[in-house]
């Protein structure tokens, strides 16, 4: 039963997700007004807002002016139910569910966010890096030491990363937001998650611009999306990064 609750749950807040994702960009309040047609601007009844059974009924268009709706609001709720049952599959009915639970939430928003609009809202970055150490405070891990290091080492070594690109090529190579971003990561998980972290951002992002070269879809200036890269890290980091770092310092 609690399995079937969270999935249930977790495909509600899904939905919720995917008003923030639309409107934390456009700069729109996410609690008013109610949901609409992003094209015929029509108020959706209750039944038009169930989690993927909506989008299914509707095969995927609006009842009233038939615009097609994207399938990525179906998708960003199964991914939100798959990442809540992760979570309670990890950690169980303790306090820090919770607190895992909102990081994933926000990992998602600026997941998408950042893969469609390339920016990090500041509305998300920020009052993250203070939930995260705050509630450091009350439910480790990682506890407020390992959590303020995560937040300050996080935020300071993209910084640093960010300014020598800027010193030797005289160009952008990574933005404030993904700054920000690996700080709240920090916060949230401690200093050696977010390490692993970065690593696994790093790792995809090269994977995935080898993957662009070789596709003659870009070159080595082509701009990636590194936020998405992060969140995808962080989420793999919050539910198993403890068995990744035990597996790999047993080498050793």
């Amino acid at each position: 039963m609690l399995t079937v609750f969270f999935a249930l749950f977790g495909l509600i807040v899904g939905s919720f997700l995917n008003v923030c994702i639309y409107r934390l960009p456009r700069r729109l309040s996410i609690v008013w007004p109610a949901s609409r047609c992003t094209s015929c601007g029509r108020a959706l009844q209750w039944y038009e807002n169930i989690p993927v059974l909506s989008y299914l009924a509707l095969r995927g268009h609006c009842r009233t002016c038939r615009a097609p709706i994207s399938i990525v609001y179906p998708v960003i709720e199964i991914v939100t139910a798959i990442m809540f049952l992760a979570m309670f599959a990890r950690f169980g009915l303790q306090p820090l569910l919770a607190v895992r639970l909102v990081f994933g939430c926000a990992m998602i928003v600026l997941l998408v966010i950042d893969l469609e609009h390339r920016i990090l809202p500041n509305a998300i970055t920020l009052p993250g890096i203070v939930v995260g150490l705050a509630a450091s405070l009350v439910f480790p891990p990682p506890g407020w030491l390992d959590s303020l290091v995560g937040a300050v080492a996080g935020a300071g070594v993209l910084y640093a990363i960010a300014e020598l690109y800027l010193l030797a090529r005289h160009e952008e190579g990574l933005g404030m937001g993904d700054v920000k971003m690996l700080g709240m990561i920090g916060a949230f998980l401690g200093w050696k998650l977010m390490l692993l972290t970065m690593v696994t951002a790093s790792l995809l992002g090269s994977a995935v611009g080898l993957a662009v070269i070789a596709a003659r879809k870009g070159g080595m200036r082509s701009a990636l999306p590194f936020g998405t890269f992060l969140a995808i890290g962080a989420l793999v980091a919050a539910v198993v990064g403890d068995v990744i770092l035990d597996w790999y310092l047993g080498f050793y």
